[in-house]
């Protein structure tokens, strides 16, 4: 999670922020006191150890199960994407996933509940059908038809030869730039998604999705390959390079980001590093994630890497270094002149 997206609660005044430090206030408990809303977050930018159980324990990603396009391509000519259903065995692997994500939740036992939000498509719908039923109805907070985790719109009916032909020049395009003729390119999802995220910190910063300040809170996030991954990327802030060494989900596979003991959302809490690297990540992506799962936030600016050596070659430790190359430089110019 990123630095100034944590830092979004509800905001207090220095006098407020000074009474949750010290003491109580009207209606809250102090800062101290694990049920107090976290207010000193705000005023300091940093995150307060005691308010890291406010967040999600968890934010699962997963992909819908086989649809009929995974299964036919040319089931895309004559039916609309939005309408394309499941089949059979996606119906299956839908079950199997609920069964899956109910252990993940449950397996620190005590009092968890799960809130979903889900693409506005048949197959992603009809995934989330099967996923509830592994649910006692007393465990689920609510769910939601989120429009911008949709699929990548790849234009109306498609023509499969002509599709096979676009999904060529994709390639030699690049995955993330290219625009389907009628359709989006994985920018456009980009865009899209970044706007969800700023309504989910707000869902989580106005209590929508956990009214009991003692439960565990779990979101789960059913949607598509693609738009899964670039949640992740504008989560994590991964470059368009590393988007493009990503491999996509599977049917009904899902990745679970979990919060650390210092605040911070990981992947490697839950999966390993051997999964990370079946999907496409870079060493400096996997070593990323292994900081994030032991992190503290307040070392964030001082710590976090920002993947800075993908954007300088051979970057100076300081600026002495570089004081030290000229002096070299002008050394040399002088003993070739004499």
């Amino acid at each position: 999670m990123s630095h100034d997206a944590a830092a979004r609660h509800p905001i207090a005044t220095p006098r407020e922020a000074e009474e949750g430090e010290e003491g109580h206030h009207p209606g809250r408990d102090s800062v101290d006191s694990p049920s107090s809303e976290c207010r000193f977050c705000e005023m300091t930018r940093q995150h307060h150890p005691q308010c890291a159980r406010r967040l999600p324990k968890r934010i699962i990603l997963v992909r819908h199960g086989e649809s009929q396009g995974n299964l036919d391509m040319s089931a895309y000519t004559t039916t609309p994407d939005y309408r394309i259903p499941l089949t059979a065995l996606g119906a299956e692997q839908a079950r199997a996933a609920g069964r899956g994500i109910r252990d993940v939740v449950a397996s620190g036992g005590g009092n968890w509940k799960v809130y979903f939000y889900v693409s506005p498509y048949a197959r992603t719908r009809a995934t989330l059908r099967e996923i509830g039923r592994a649910f006692p109805r007393d465990r689920v907070i609510g769910a939601r038809e989120e429009c911008r985790v949709r699929e990548q719109d790849f234009g109306n009916f498609q023509v499969e030869e002509r599709m096979r032909a676009v999904k060529e020049t994709r390639q030699r395009f690049g995955r993330f730039f290219f625009r389907f003729p009628e359709g989006e390119s994985a920018a456009d999802v980009f865009d899209r998604v970044a706007s969800f995220l700023e309504s989910l910190w707000r869902d989580i910063d106005m209590g929508r999705l956990d009214q009991d300040p003692s439960c565990e809170t779990n979101l789960v996030i059913v949607s598509h390959g693609l738009t899964s991954r670039v949640f992740l990327m504008k989560w994590f802030k991964w470059t368009v390079a590393q988007f493009e060494r990503l491999n996509n989900f599977d049917n009904c596979e899902f990745r679970v980001m979990q919060l650390g003991p210092g605040g911070e959302y990981s992947l490697l809490v839950h999966h390993t590093k051997e999964e990370l690297e079946q999907w496409g990540m870079s060493p400096e992506m996997i070593a990323d994630q292994q900081w994030r799962a032991s992190a503290n936030r307040r070392s964030w600016a001082e710590e976090c890497s920002s993947f800075i050596d993908s954007f300088f070659e051979d970057p100076k430790d300081s600026e002495s270094s570089s004081e030290d190359e000229e002096e070299e430089k002008e050394n040399g110019k002088i003993k070739h002149l004499e």
